[in-house]
């Protein structure tokens, strides 16, 4: 796909050249549609523009002030938002949402269903069953057998489609879910969050870095703005985006600082739209669980097939042998015809039974019900294999600040001019204010309202309202405070350079340009990485003074101090630059006056100990990855219970001094990475998973955070600070930014992998029962006592009905207190072997005696003898599955019972079963090949089954290893 977008874009880039080549442009005309909806330029002729990076004809309409004049907007204050004008918008130039592809109709997958070669053998078999039995003995009585077939395929084909295409509208929901995503732009003046759904050409969108471009448009203004396009070009080089190339593509991914875009193009009109219109959808891939599991059904199939064959061969064998000593073997009457047909009907269904299809099947359910049901929990799986891996994970990555503290940040402490003051009350704020020298505040205020990636706005209620990330919100709020003004600051300056922050540096520049035309750098970022870039510091009379060892030293003590107290620590500093500085040039590292030391608080989440403590008891290593201060880190870990007597907390770069030899003493042992790079987490991440064989799940909210989100076995992204970049490169997506969310989501995996096991646990027995009582049967009475259309009955309780009752099962809170599956745990473990063999023992061994002093034991005699006791075997056959599916709701715990009357899909599969084996039995006679019992019979075939419950009790107290 990725390489069929590359041409297709090369291809359209090249068409629209090659036509702009041949005919010299005229003057442009505005349509006439165009023209009475109050516009001056038409959707195909800003899409050409943008599409076509067409320069020439950009300058022909006046440059991005003359498109936006011509699209009735202002590139300041956005759009105007009155009804009628929205609406003419709308209709002239389409809106942003992309032609979803259709949704496939019920009757597709009941076709798709139909396609089983098993079932369409099954289909033939009946088929001339149908054409023999009514030639033999007319209609209706020569037809039910085929009937019966033909009844049974159909169930099994209409259940199936059914649950696939729940399915396939669940995903469908989950689609639209991943495509909401909320874009910044400027309407009427003021700064407001809306879906990328409701932008429209002549928008104002502030981007920043790790957002996705959500339409095509036109670069206004912004800083170091470098656009990641290779979703579309495949080019992994980033483009640089600027006035002198002002064009933005929709589906791009903003690499580096950021811009205000004007909106030109929307919806299918955009490159990514029609590019989207001219790709199929790709397909979801198998989980891994579920290829492991498509593996153990082939060879369970094989299986079959191999018994499947020796059936048929020794019950042909004995009407053939029967017709050689008759001297009749070339003369074959009708009857013989259906009674080989009847013998290769039951082949090809013992192959059914032994297929176990609800394998795939079960898995699917059951991950497709555990999303339904993390997406309340505020979880949002992007891949559905996620679901699974989290159940195995041994190792959790986590970020600090948003993930386990709460990203409601405030200044509490500051050091300025060598003094520390709490600034935690408005009161303290002013009286901070009114203690400082003039110019300091000034300094101080200048720094903090240039030096910022977020913004102070008035909303729609005429209030302030600062706009950004937390960190940023935090300071901006401390500025205005202490009697700051944005606006004002703002206009006395010229910001003419941005180096925004990123996690590599740890700080951000800008180089305001002065108004007597010299140059002055602020930088603001990690306090010790800051303080060590200053030379000099700003004392207590206001005066700028060397900042010898000494004071360094003291200003240290005052950073440790802070992140002692679990404060987030900033350092704020300038420098004047010398004269002949060219704005070309990259701002300097060194020379610094450090202005401030701002101590931040973020409040551990309510609830992180309690769920660290959960993983702990589950076998789970929580490890702290953060870019802060080590001391804070360590204060952090402490109260979230991360940080133990024997963990260890690292900073980055002494880790990645290490050897490899030293690394693998000290990973096994870190629990808090402090002052980390994006490649450190990457680097731990790797080896936790190669060197330690870990199952790693990593959260990360930045773009920096792509790789290591990767790398781990699940990535988590957080949906509320996390950039589109970090949650594309997610598997799952934490809508509330809550650890507590990923260890509910880690119960679910769990969930997920055990419900799979109980189900497989319960189908198995069944086949190994179906396959032993039909296989020698057959082999020693020469007839097979469960018929073709009930072992397809069977077949349906086990695989889809089975699948729906055991996969939909709840987590519960004894999850989370074994050892985790880890990398390379058994699928089918020794306790299951145990639960199958014996569970399969007790069934086998009373089928058996029911075959062969059945008929004693129940005093049956007489011409319908036979059909009487092959419906009782069939009968107790199906309670003993009944009761079995009960005690496979738990694989070692003796109380099977537990809950069950809450699980409703269990209850309901359950009931419905017996209800229609009822039926089955006492009406269907004719179609199952069963005859009615009496009250008597159907009491021993429900204790019968039953009995397997204690059976089951007694075979888990039997100890196994639990590997």
């Amino acid at each position: 796909n990725q390489e069929k977008l590359r041409v297709a874009v090369l291809v359209s880039k090249a068409a629209l050249q090659f036509i702009h080549g041949l005919k010299l442009r005229s003057e442009y005309v505005v349509p006439e549609e165009v023209k009475a909806a109050g516009f001056q330029i038409c959707a195909d002729e800003l899409g050409s523009i943008v599409e076509g990076h067409d320069s020439k004809k950009l300058i022909i309409h006046g440059g991005v002030a003359g498109i936006a004049a011509k699209l009735a907007t202002s590139p300041t204050d956005g759009l105007d938002t009155a009804e009628d004008s929205m609406q003419r918008r709308q209709d002239i130039y389409g809106i942003n949402k992309f032609t979803e592809s259709e949704t496939r109709s019920f009757w597709v997958f009941v076709w798709e269903a139909l396609q089983d070669t098993t079932l369409i053998i099954l289909a033939i078999c009946a088929f001339v069953s149908l054409v023999v039995g009514i030639t033999m003995e007319g209609w209706p009585k020569g037809a039910h057998d085929g009937l019966g077939i033909v009844a049974s395929i159909l169930l099994v084909v209409f259940v199936t489609a059914t649950s696939d295409y729940r399915q396939s509208l669940q995903f469908k929901d989950l689609d639209k879910e991943k495509r909401k995503i909320q874009v910044q732009v400027t309407r009427k003046g003021f700064r407001q969050r809306i879906s990328i759904y409701d932008l429209l050409p002549g928008d104002v969108v502030n981007l920043a870095i790790g957002d996705q471009v959500p339409a095509d448009g036109l670069f206004i203004s912004g800083f170091s703005l470098l656009i990641n396009e290779s979703s579309l070009t495949g080019e992994s080089e980033p483009v640089v985006v600027n006035e002198e190339n002002p064009f933005l593509l929709s589906g791009t991914k903003v690499q580096d600082g950021s811009c205000k875009m004007l909106v030109t193009t929307v919806g299918m009109r955009t490159q990514w739209g029609k590019l989207m219109a001219t790709l199929s959808e790709g397909g979801d891939d198998e989980t891994p669980l579920q290829v492991k599991l498509n593996g153990v059904a082939t060879i369970i199939g094989q299986i079959g097939l191999f018994f499947a064959v020796i059936t048929f061969i020794v019950l042909s064998q004995g009407l053939i042998s029967k017709k050689y000593h008759d001297g009749l073997l070339l003369s074959w009457s009708g009857d013989d015809a259906l009674a080989m047909l009847e013998h290769f009907a039951i082949a090809v269904t013992i192959v059914v039974v032994a297929v176990p299809e609800g394998l795939p099947l079960a898995v699917t359910l059951s991950l497709a019900f555990a999303m339904k049901k993390m997406m309340n929990d505020k979880a949002l799986v992007r891949n559905l294999a996620a679901c699974e891996t989290m159940g195995s994970a041994t190792t959790i990555c986590s970020d600090k600040t948003g993930t386990l503290t709460t990203n409601h940040m405030t200044v509490v402490k500051t050091c300025i001019c060598g003094n520390i003051r709490e600034v935690n009350s408005p009161q303290n704020a002013s009286k901070l204010c009114s203690e400082l020298p003039e110019n300091v505040v000034r300094t101080l205020l200048e720094s903090i309202f240039n030096n910022t990636g977020g913004e102070v706005v008035i909303n729609q209620d005429g209030k302030h309202q600062i706009l950004g990330t937390p960190t940023e919100t935090a300071i901006l709020e401390f500025a205005m405070s202490i009697g700051g003004n944005f606006k004002a600051k703002r206009a006395e300056t010229k910001i003419a350079k941005v180096e925004p922050f990123n996690s590599t540096k740890k700080r951000m520049c800008v180089l305001l340009e002065l108004a007597d035309g010299g140059y002055r750098a602020h930088c603001k970022g990690a306090s010790e990485i800051v303080l060590a870039a200053c030379d000099k510091f700003i004392d207590e009379t206001g005066a700028v003074t060397p900042l010898d060892k000494a004071t360094a030293g003291k200003l240290n003590g005052i950073i440790d101090g802070f992140a002692h107290e679990a404060l987030r620590t900033l350092c704020l500093a300038y420098r004047e630059m010398e004269e002949g500085f060219s704005i070309e040039e990259q701002l300097p590292q060194q020379g610094y006056t450090c202005i401030a030391i701002v101590g931040i608080k973020d409040p551990v989440r309510p609830g992180v100990r309690e769920s660290v403590a959960i993983c702990r008891s589950a076998g789970v290593t929580v490890r702290m990855v953060t870019g802060d201060n080590i001391n804070t880190a360590k204060a952090i870990a402490r109260e979230c219970g991360i940080l133990t007597e024997d963990g260890l907390a690292i900073e980055g770069p002494d880790f990645r001094e290490k050897t490899l030899e030293e690394l693998l003493v000290l990973v096994p042992k870190i629990q808090v990475m402090a002052r980390s790079s994006p490649l450190d987490k990457h680097t731990l991440v790797k080896h936790l998973r190669t060197t330690f064989n870990e199952v790693v799940a990593v959260t990360g909210d930045g773009t920096n955070d792509a790789p290591a989100l990767h790398e781990a076995d699940i990535g988590l992204a957080m949906g509320i600070a996390g950039t589109e970049v970090a949650k594309e490169s997610a598997d799952v997506i934490i809508l509330d930014d809550n650890f507590s969310t990923i260890v509910t989501v880690a119960r679910w995996g769990r969930s997920v992998y055990v419900n799979i096991q109980k189900f497989v646990q319960f189908q198995l027995t069944v086949n190994v029962v179906a396959l032993l009582v039909n296989f020698s049967s057959a082999c020693f009475t020469g007839n097979a006592p469960l018929t073709a259309v009930q072992l397809l009955w069977v077949n349906m309780i086990m695989d889809t009905l089975g699948a729906l009752a055991l996969a939909t099962e709840p987590p519960n809170d004894d999850l989370m207190k074994r050892e985790p599956v880890g990398r390379t745990g058994k699928f089918i473990t020794n306790v299951m072997w145990r639960n199958i063999f014996g569970q399969s023992l007790y069934q086998f061994v009373v089928m058996w005696y029911l075959q062969t002093q059945g008929k004693t034991f129940f005093g049956l005699g007489g011409s319908d003898a036979d059909i009487v006791l092959n419906t009782i075997i069939f009968n107790s056959f199906v309670f003993c599955q009944v009761f079995n599916e009960i005690s496979s709701r738990e694989m070692e715990k003796l109380n099977v019972l537990k809950g069950m009357l809450k699980n409703y899909v269990f209850m309901c599969v359950l009931s419905s079963t017996v209800v229609f084996q009822f039926i089955m039995v006492q009406f269907l006679g004719e179609f199952a090949n069963t005859t009615p019992l009496t009250s008597l019979q159907w009491l021993a075939s429900v204790l019968l089954g039953l009995v397997g419950m204690p059976i089951a009790v007694v075979v888990k107290l039997i100890p196994v290893g639990s590997s």
